[in-house]
């Protein structure tokens, strides 16, 4: 019986594992699917009760779930990893796990954010850390809000490698009556349409926060997307993956849903909290207050122009005030709009 390990047992891990659960079943394939919680206490309830009530409420996990609190049982002979950790603890968690994950393993990231102080993606990371060669390194990205795809709402995603074959098996491995992905080779592309997006719903919900229109957000999300376009092109990206499910779609989802972490966070910055206030608020990370400082480096290393992200650093480091972020979200010199 294939083993697959989702580590972490967050609302999107632990979404992640039903879906493995419910694609197997769906496939008529029995698999161990071992899902690592941090804490005893949820690892427990996940095998008493089948759910985990502290991100999913009452939502039923498929019975070829299992928990555990120990890293090394979970990663023990398991043929593929799936990463689902907070990003600005990854290499610190790699480095602790390098050991116990099984030669040969595929491993397939969740996690959507850039590293502080060295601005590399969660794939350099994993790559670095563990020198998994890129043909096994797999990252998945998309509208993923964790609850809706539990809930078995209809969802679309995409599964990218380097490696198109590899691409392919995990897509089978996911493939769940209500959860569709779809495969690509362009990981630059998809990794950062799943960074950047972040940080543009951090700016939608400040426009929110100070009760701007639908023009103004529309605005942002539009200009948005041709920031993320100008960075992931810059990096090697593709332009028509940002017009896709990694960028686009997973866009849209962040930036309108009040299930969005980052779109709630940036919402109460604009009703006049501060980023201390909001963070002891929030239960679950917002991404993109952790990432945005870094995507503004990335850019400017490249030379890509990024108004919206810098507007959203300068808030965040407390050197503009919410009420002055309008006029500097659109803050670029009169241009085409072709050409991004």
């Amino acid at each position: 019986m294939e083993k697959i390990a989702v580590m972490g047992a967050g609302s999107w891990g632990t979404t992640f594992a039903k879906v493995l659960g419910d694609a197997a079943l769906a496939a008529g394939e029995p698999r161990d699917i071992v899902l690592w919680a941090r804490r005893a206490e949820a690892a427990e309830e996940i095998n008493r009760e089948h759910r985990n009530s502290r991100y999913l409420q009452q939502i039923p996990l498929p019975d070829a779930v299992r928990a555990t609190d120990s890293a090394v049982e979970a990663l023990r002979d398991a043929a593929v990893v799936v990463l689902a950790v907070p990003a600005q603890s990854l290499r610190e968690q790699l480095r602790a796990w390098k050991d116990a994950v099984a030669p040969g393993a595929l491993v397939v990231s969740l996690m959507k954010g850039l590293e502080r102080g060295t601005d590399e993606r969660m794939s350099e990371v994993i790559a670095q850390e563990w020198g998994t060669p890129a043909s096994q390194i797999l990252v998945l990205s998309g509208p993923n809000l964790a609850m809706e795809i539990a809930r078995e709402e209809p969802t679309a995603s995409v599964v990218a490698c380097a490696d198109e074959a590899m691409a392919q098996r995990v897509a089978e491995l996911c493939t769940a009556p209500y959860f569709r992905p779809y495969m690509s080779s362009d990981v630059v592309g998809v990794e950062i349409g799943g960074i950047v997006k972040n940080v543009i719903a951090l700016a939608v919900g400040i426009c929110e926060g100070r009760d701007m229109g639908d023009n103004t957000k529309a605005s942002v999300i539009t200009r948005g997307l041709a920031e993320t376009t100008r960075l992931a092109l810059a990096l090697g990206g593709e332009a028509h993956t940002l017009a896709g499910l990694a960028g686009l779609g997973d866009l849209v989802a962040t930036c309108a849903s009040p299930l969005s972490r980052n779109h709630t966070a940036g919402k109460l910055l604009g009703q006049g909290l501060t980023l201390d206030e909001v963070v002891e608020r929030m239960t679950q990370t917002a991404e993109g207050v952790k990432s945005a400082d870094a995507v503004q480096e990335l850019a400017a290393r490249h030379g890509v122009e990024m108004p919206i992200t810098a507007a959203v650093v300068a808030v965040l480091a407390g050197k503009l005030a919410v009420e002055d972020l309008g006029p500097l979200l659109l803050n670029r010199s009169l241009k085409s709009e072709d050409g991004y």
